[in-house]
């Protein structure tokens, strides 16, 4: 397979644009795309004939307005391009503004308050900075979606907003420090993405895979993940399989998927895409995580995106690779030969460590969510301390600067001590896989976010939050008269009032919690508590300032989490409480009942035996157990219906639900580890990561 020949032959991109549309209408959808140059309507007309005619040629009956509600996966209703004719003739149209302008039903997505089902009008409006692309039959159109009084009510608008913003903030700083040739700065982000992999027949018959996308019950399997054989191991021919498809897909799609490897877990795996701006990564994250399940259903497998599918197994994340780059090629975050003479990384280093610290809160929230509440705090996620990570070396250079002393920081050599083996040069840092924000050599990780979640919030976070620092910076070294001095000045304070967030050890260690606490860093281990953060004034004004929230989309998007973590809960307690009481309970009360039986053959026969006893002593004992619980479960489930506020029933599920599900699965996976496994209804955890 030629990926050259397949790469982007599914996508209306610039090899596309160049060969089908007039020089002029191609440089005029340039200017728009790359310098925000307003949309001409004969340049629509152009482009919505082009990419009508190019899409059919790829197979395509039908267009679609592709948008990302606040959902997490994406949405859009299909058209046609075939239209009346004259007579009984049928012809093919899509004209300029059923490509720049859709109407989806904005009531029926989440909005907070902001739609009602009286009010229910929304638009969805091309967005030219992302590729079209064909899939399965239709025409895909990036687009962006709002209300009819122009609220955002999807997660594209707020990130464009945003990368408005950072690409203003951060142009007006590096001109300030010298750089006289750029015209553009943009977020670059790249996307690692964990999931996993099981046998589809597995997953069919366990309902809360189904319906939640994780395991609610499940014992311990006798070999999980203690030998570390599973990271970057054989890949295993089904799964080897399903991988090169999935890369083939995504590579027609003009997704460069690069990297695929096992992860640390038992059928967990990995993949990741190169950098692409923020915008596009996000886009064609949600596209591969489409793909993914799709390619995985074709292969009798089926793909998991919840973040803790399996108790006592790795959850999976995804790892968000932050950088700003130049539109002439250069990375802001590039530290050079030398970092403690490159002026713009040092303005660029402090700017994260004060944004980081001064908005711990809007980081955590932008990876706040009910799934990720299972996976944060051990197993390859960072805990819900914020901290920023920065390696001994770059933070020495910070602290030198700060202190006003003068060093050598040029980059050191790895020596082997094998004189076959060539000489490395090292990194700036080491890889602290336990920090949620670390720099990695010439950009920033984010690895709190959860493996199902958009991106797109935490870059628009990452994006405002920049920003702000960029805007403080550039004020001052505007009034500044020696712009060099003030920027050591700008270090020494951003030291001094911010230095607290950088972490450069363990972060799950113990005597972490009591330092960050010394620190006086918040410790936000719920998503229930984090959603707060869209309620404070400092950062309702944040986002207005930058325009990229205003304080009504702030408080919708609060209501909307909230909404969100209630609803998922509720599925998962209900799902629970079917499953106990239509299959494991009964499962259970038969299983006893037949141990019983053959306990009293074995005593009228004369034997007696006492393991026999203690044993069917332990399964009514469990049985016991399992029952209580699934009816206090029962009962909670029903107090919780009878609460009409999204707070309400989220402070009484966090008091009582998730205690409850809690105990009953306690009960029911210690039965399921002494029951007998051909009586046991579900597949076991050994089948569920095993059998693929």
């Amino acid at each position: 397979m030629d990926v050259r020949k397949i790469f982007g032959s599914r996508v209306f991109g610039e090899e596309q644009q160049k060969k089908r549309l007039a020089p002029e209408i191609y440089e005029s959808l340039r200017r728009t795309r790359e310098e925000g140059c307003e949309l001409q309507p004969e340049v629509a007309r152009a482009v919505a004939k082009a990419m009508m005619e190019w899409a059919i040629e790829q197979g395509a009956t039908h267009y679609t307005h592709w948008f990302q509600p606040m959902t997490n996966i994406t949405a859009g209703k299909q058209d046609a391009f075939a239209s009346p004719g004259d007579g009984m003739q049928v012809i093919n149209e899509f004209t300029e503004s059923a490509l720049i302008k859709g109407e989806p039903d904005a009531s029926s997505f989440p909005s907070g308050g902001l739609r009602a089902t009286f009010e229910a009008r929304g638009y969805t409006t091309w967005d030219p900075t992302s590729p079209a692309f064909v899939k399965d039959g239709a025409l895909y159109i990036p687009t962006a979606f709002c209300s009819y009084t122009g609220e955002a009510l999807d997660q594209k608008t707020p990130l464009l907003r945003s990368m408005q913003a950072v690409s203003r903030e951060a142009l007006r700083l590096i001109r300030l420090l010298g750089n006289t040739t750029s015209r553009m700065v943009c977020p670059t982000v790249g996307l690692e993405q964990e999931y996993f992999l099981i046998d589809r027949a597995q997953y069919e018959g366990r309902l809360d895979l189904k319906i939640c996308g994780r395991t609610l019950f499940g014992a311990k399997p006798p070999k999980g993940q203690e030998l570390d054989d599973h990271y970057c191991g054989r890949i295993r021919l089904r799964v080897a399989a399903f991988m090169k498809e999935l890369d083939r897909e995504l590579w027609k799609l003009g997704v460069l998927s690069k990297t695929r490897h096992n992860e640390a877990a038992p059928a967990q795996h990995e993949f990741a895409c190169l950098y692409s701006t923020a915008n596009i990564a996000c886009d064609d994250n949600q596209l591969a995580m489409e793909v993914a399940r799709t390619v995985a259903k074709k292969h009798g497998l089926a793909c998991l995106l919840h973040e803790k599918p399996f108790a006592g197994v790795n959850g999976s994340g995804k790892h968000n690779n932050f950088s700003l780059s130049t539109d002439d090629g250069k990375n802001l975050l590039s530290p050079g030969p030398h970092p403690e003479e490159n002026d713009i990384f040092l303005a660029l280093l402090a700017a994260f460590v004060r944004s980081v610290d001064k908005y711990a809160d809007l980081l955590r929230l932008s990876a706040a969510c009910a799934g990720n509440d299972h996976r944060l705090g051990a197993c390859e996620a960072p805990p819900a301390i914020i901290s920023i990570f920065l390696g001994g070396r770059l933070t020495g250079l910070l602290e030198h600067i700060a202190e006003s002393g003068k060093k050598d920081f040029s980059a050191e050599s790895l020596i082997t001590g094998v004189a076959a083996l060539p000489t490395l040069q090292k990194d700036d840092s080491d890889r602290n896989r336990t920090s949620p924000f670390a720099f990695t050599g010439n950009k920033f990780e984010f690895r709190m976010l959860g493996s199902s979640q958009s991106a797109a919030l935490a870059n628009t976070v990452l994006n405002t939050i920049l920003a702000d620092s960029l805007q403080a910076f550039s004020c001052r070294l505007e009034m500044a008269e020696n712009r060099r001095q003030e920027l050591r000045e700008i270090v020494c304070d951003t030291m001094h009032d911010h230095g607290r967030i950088i972490f450069n050890g363990n972060n799950y260690a113990p005597e972490w919690l009591k330092e960050a606490g010394r620190r006086g860093l918040p410790n936000c281990s719920r998503s229930l508590k984090a959603f707060d953060a869209l309620k404070k004034p400092k950062n309702i004004e944040l986002f207005a300032r930058f325009g990229v929230f205003s304080p009504e989309e702030c408080r919708s998007r609060r209501e909307i989490m909230l909404e969100n973590y209630v609803n998922v809960l509720q599925i998962e307690a209900s799902a629970m409480l079917s499953m106990a009481s239509r299959q494991l309970y009964p499962a259970a009360l038969r299983c006893t009942g037949e141990a019983a039986a053959a306990f009293c053959s074995t005593q009228q026969a004369g034997v007696c035996l006492s393991s026999g006893k203690r044993h069917i002593e332990r399964l009514c004992s469990l049985l016991d157990g399992m029952g209580d619980a699934r009816d206090r479960l029962q009962q909670d489930y029903e107090s919780l219906q009878a609460l009409s506020g999204f707070p309400e029933k989220a402070a009484f599920i966090e008091e009582r639900i998730l205690p409850g599900m809690e105990r009953l699965r306690a009960f029911c996976d210690r039965f399921e580890a002494v029951s007998d496994k051909s009586r046991y209804p579900i597949p076991d955890y050994t089948d569920l990561i095993y059998r693929i």
